[in-house]
């Protein structure tokens, strides 16, 4: 709910633009820098279900003090910061302990079918809860701080659900990554543990039968002779040195559109939501809170859509679609801005701004599901996947912070219309970078490689393409 919470500053606290702009860098920067710790807590504790319980509840216990103690005009702005640090500490404990209870739970194997299901449960329970507190806010309008009692009502939920968690149902070396180890059947073809079979596995038991304790690794065309070598004789594939991965000129250039892209688009959604909101009363409210919902419902279309076709026709295709999607919206959402002038705006016009977040949903959700890939394609073979993965979210983490402040300053200093031109200009240049020098990473339609071990591979399932390449994951 932290649009929902800069919307709500803004509207009903008389924050301005920059005050609100300030109080959320901080949230970011405040993420950033708890994100590492967090993650090494829960590769080192069997207690995740406890810490993720801590954190959506301290979480919330934040939300509820923006609500409740933010003074008119920001004049008690240094203790909002303060609030908004630790709230930014909190949350950045919440992705790592559901990926790591997730992991644990079903193994690394079963990550890509539950992360997806996860993914769509998110944006659904996102939209789910913006829709209630929107409804909550028109009805209690002037008095906005009620609309945030759905953040308790869900916190709760997500504390009860964990504690049906049972510790045995965690496997804590899975949860680290280190179950990875795909046991090869017989005739070389590689099953997730949903169709191995006993047989497949020897005397192991059905499910989680293929899954073992060894890191894994996105194989090159010689994956079966590697895999078997590996596997039969117990050897460990030696990881690359971070120096050495940090050395790629395309994951460096891969950074560098994360970083981009998200100082452009981040700031997106919370301008829209404040011209939709600012001056329009109860409406407004329920305008901006449906700016959410129209995104996060098209964003589980939009990763259905990756999921479906991106090891069909490649990665770089539909990221480009994904990038270039953000300037038209800016483009578009300034024009309207134009011809609204500096009246009231009529409901057309409202409805034709809101639209504009089928567009949100587009790009976001396209980013969101295919920087996963891109990265795992860009460190197959080099066994520091998790490390290029904090690499490109530290980046993302990074633009989103800036991106938050620049945002509400151009709006303040030139206004909406101005701010979504400049981010127009700004969110070509990663689009243009990615599409002038990033090459396809799917393995089977790179042209070239310069590295023998090649990069990461096709999508589990399509046996028609698998060709010499595998994608275990």
């Amino acid at each position: 709910m932290i649009n929902m919470q800069s919307a709500y500053l803004i509207v009903s606290q008389g924050y301005s633009e920059k005050q609100a702009g300030i109080l959320f860098f901080v949230f970011g920067m405040s993420q950033f820098i708890f994100q590492t710790p967090a993650g090494y807590l829960y590769d080192s504790t069997e207690r995740k279900v406890l810490w993720l319980s801590i954190a959506a509840t301290v979480s919330m216990c934040l939300t509820l003090a923006t609500a409740f103690f933010a003074q008119p005009m920001g004049a008690n702005l240094t203790f909002m910061m303060l609030v908004k640090f630790g709230q930014g500490a909190a949350t950045s404990f919440i992705p790592p302990g559901l990926n790591s209870i997730t992991q644990g739970i079903v193994g690394s194997a079963g990550m890509t079918t539950q992360v997806s299901v996860n993914e769509m449960m998110n944006h659904t329970g996102t939209a789910i809860v913006v829709l209630t507190a929107s409804l909550i806010g028109v009805l209690m309008y002037p008095s906005l701080k009620l609309l945030f009692v759905v953040s308790p009502i869900a916190c709760i939920g997500v504390v009860y659900f964990l504690s049906r968690i049972r510790p045995e149902d965690i496997d804590h070396e899975a949860a680290r990554g280190l179950d990875q180890k795909v046991k090869i059947p017989t005739d070389g073809i590689y099953r997730p543990p949903s169709t191995t079979t006993p047989t497949d596995a020897g005397d192991a038991p059905f499910g989680k039968a293929a899954v073992d304790d060894q890191p894994s690794f996105t194989l090159n065309s010689d994956w079966q002779s590697i895999a078997a070598s590996a596997f039969s004789s117990g050897s460990n594939l030696k990881a690359d040195s971070p120096l050495r991965v940090l050395r790629d000129p395309i994951l460096l250039t891969f950074i560098l559109v994360c970083f981009l892209f998200h100082t452009s688009n981040g700031t997106v959604l919370p301008l829209v939501m404040q011209t939709l909101a600012l001056g329009s009363g109860r409406a407004g409210i329920l305008m901006s809170g449906s700016c959410i919902i129209v995104a996060q419902l098209f964003m589980v279309i939009s990763a259905k859509v990756c999921g479906e076709y991106s090891g069909k026709y490649g990665r770089k295709t539909l990221f480009l679609v994904g990038l270039f999607i953000v300037p038209i919206r800016c483009l578009i959402l300034g024009v309207l801005l134009e011809f609204r002038g500096a009246g009231d705006a009529s409901r057309l016009m409202e409805v034709a701004i809101l639209s504009t977040q089928i567009l949100d949903g587009i790009g976001a959700g396209v980013f969101g599901t295919m920087y996963i890939l891109v990265t795992s394609d860009i460190s197959g073979g080099t066994g520091r996947f998790s490390m290029t993965l904090g690499l490109t979210t530290a980046a993302m983490s990074i633009g989103g912070t800036v991106s938050g402040y620049l945002g509400e300053s151009l709006a303040q200093d030139l206004g909406y219309k101005q701010a979504f031109f400049i981010l127009m200009f700004m969110s070509l240049v990663p689009a243009v970078l990615y599409l002038v020098f990033m090459p396809e990473t799917l393995a089977i339609l790179a042209k070239s490689s310069s590295d023998p071990r090649g990069i990461a591979s096709i999508k589990e399932g399509e046996q028609e393409k698998v060709g010499n390449y595998k994608e275990l994951v």
